[in-house]
């Protein structure tokens, strides 16, 4: 066994294991877990064959599909360190990426292929591996990835110290790649979930998948982010089968078919954006959709409301609810668990073993008090960010002799020792000298009926330093929902100004990119 722990280690004994069992399904495609393995196997030999090195970097430029996975499992077997990629970017921000991150080779849907023609020439890019998604041809500069899996697989040196690179932040600042070894990440679920062995030990993997195969998974949201992905290795590494949908725009009837059709146990969403379609659809349609088999929904990324958590306990009474509060650069933050016989709570959470609210001079929040701190995760963490020793060094701090990653998450300790999320401190609203959290009015505007989505954004003013601004997307009169807002918050919290939009462009991982809005709403207003 190599030192620490590595996802390809872990996949080859699963497939070692339950051979026939399902691992992949997208579109009618089915691959089994010996299928997988030996599709990956060839993956990793061509990135190999065309000159890529150990601790080399592999973008991942594509949609949810068995390829995603697949890609990914190559390059731990060959102890290369995939990159997500964010499919909205534009060409210059692709270009960003790529650069910062030494990208070497791609895998590529073809869908992308036009957009790759106008940065490729700026790149030190040895392999372009095209996926055919019915677009077009393959580009005479790449190579198809369907040759690519019959590639006679070879033997690679891996282990634990192997990198996954998790880029984001893009819609508030200069993207920033999180590196994450592979033991360090295979810990962070292990030790919430199975408590394998710190050390590495595959005899737990077979116990456990000896046990059961693990779950039917489909992660709702793109797997080019950290929800989606972590969610599906986390089912993979129990033997699990992960089912992505074809939809590359959230379809809310085809998720439900899927879940009725697979039969599938979990799924990945990212708070209301997911959920409340997802309520509305069930709502609208009474009995047309089994979900049954669905035993726990998935959330991280953005606010999952108390009422829509209830409407949808509603639907399925036997249904888990896990409200995750974690981020790309902190794992295992919080959670809070809505079940049936359970009342909902919305941005409230449980504290994870390792996590701690501090003050600016270190102290931890005294529970009951009132005060704002800043959430700190310890336990298993990245090692920073690539290539930026300044932002790892302001995120990932030592606090009691312990490393703590801080991404700059405020909040308050209740009495009972639960954490209420109040906001990213990059969005907190300075008015008057008070600090408004956008997050808690957010979840005020969105209790009215007639509001769909709503952003909360902070923009200049001369007698304020900054004034409550609301974008919202709904049919609603803005002097009502004022006024609906002044009966859930504090009055100096409640927006000065509505700005009506048709969508606040929100992306499938629920952010929303504040720059652009904030423009939006300047505009309006003058």
């Amino acid at each position: 066994m190599v030192p620490g722990w590595n996802f390809a280690d872990v996949f080859e004994h699963i497939a070692g294991l339950v051979p026939e069992a399902p691992a992949l399904v997208h579109d009618g495609t089915r691959r089994t877990w010996s299928e997988f393995d030996r599709r990956a196997g060839g993956v990793a030999a061509a990135l190999t064959a065309a000159g890529l090195r150990r601790g080399d970097t592999v973008a991942q430029y594509l949609y949810n599909g068995n390829e995603y996975l697949e890609s990914f499992f190559a390059c731990c077997k060959a102890g290369l360190a995939p990159v997500n990629t964010n499919y909205r970017y534009v060409e210059g921000e692709l270009a960003y990426l790529w650069d910062n991150a030494d990208v070497a080779a791609v895998v590529f849907h073809g869908s992308f292929a036009e957009r790759i023609e106008g940065v490729k020439d700026q790149l030190a890019v040895t392999l372009w591996l095209w996926v055919d998604d019915g677009s077009g041809p393959c580009p005479e500069w790449a190579t198809p990835y369907e040759a690519a899996t019959e590639t006679e697989p070879v033997e690679h040196e891996r282990d634990g110290d192997d990198l996954v690179l998790i880029y984001t932040g893009g819609t508030t600042g200069i993207p920033k790649g999180v590196m994450w070894r592979q033991d360090d990440l295979y810990n962070s679920y292990s030790q919430a979930i199975w408590k394998d062995p710190v050390e590495p030990d595959l005899e737990a993997v077979t116990v456990r998948v000896q046990r059961r195969l693990g779950p039917v998974v489909i992660p709702a949201c793109p797997l080019m982010h950290g929800t989606g992905l972590f969610v599906a290795l986390q089912q993979l590494c129990q033997a699990g089968c992960v089912v992505s949908l074809t939809a590359r725009r959230l379809d809310i009837e085809e998720l439900l078919d899927t879940i009725q059709a697979e039969r599938v146990n979990v799924s990945a969403i990212v708070g209301d954006v997911f959920s409340k379609p997802m309520l509305a659809a069930l709502d609208a349609h009474p009995g047309r959709w089994d979900i049954s088999s669905l035993k726990v929904l998935v959330s991280s990324g953005a606010m999952w409301s108390a009422e829509v958590k209830a409407a949808l306990l509603a639907h399925q009474p036997r249904l888990m609810l896990i409200d995750s509060f974690a981020s790309s650069e902190a794992a295992g933050m919080g959670q809070s668990v809505a079940r049936a016989d359970a009342g909902a709570r919305t941005a409230t959470f449980t504290v994870g073993p390792f996590t701690r609210v501090i003050t600016d001079d270190d102290r931890d929040v005294v529970p009951g008090s009132g005060e704002v701190g800043l959430v700190a995760a310890g336990g298993f963490q990245p090692m920073g960010y690539y290539k930026d020793e300044a932002k790892s060094a302001a995120t990932f701090r030592m606090i009691d002799g312990r490393r703590y990653s801080i991404p700059g998450d405020h909040a308050t300790v209740e009495v009972d020792g639960t954490l209420t999320f109040l906001g990213r401190g990059s969005t907190c609203i300075n008015t008057g000298g008070e600090k408004v959290y956008p997050e808690e009015i957010e979840e005020a505007l969105k209790l009215h009926p007639c509001v769909r989505d709503a952003v909360v954004l902070g923009v200049p003013d001369e007698r304020f330093g900054e004034a409550v601004v609301a974008v919202v997307e709904g049919d609603v009169d803005p002097d009502e929902l004022i006024a609906h807002a002044r009966e859930h918050v504090a009055a100096y919290k409640v927006p000065k100004r509505i700005v009506p939009v048709d969508s606040v462009g929100r992306a499938p991982n629920g952010k929303v990119d504040h720059r652009r809005l904030r423009e939006v709403a300047v505009s309006y207003i003058s």
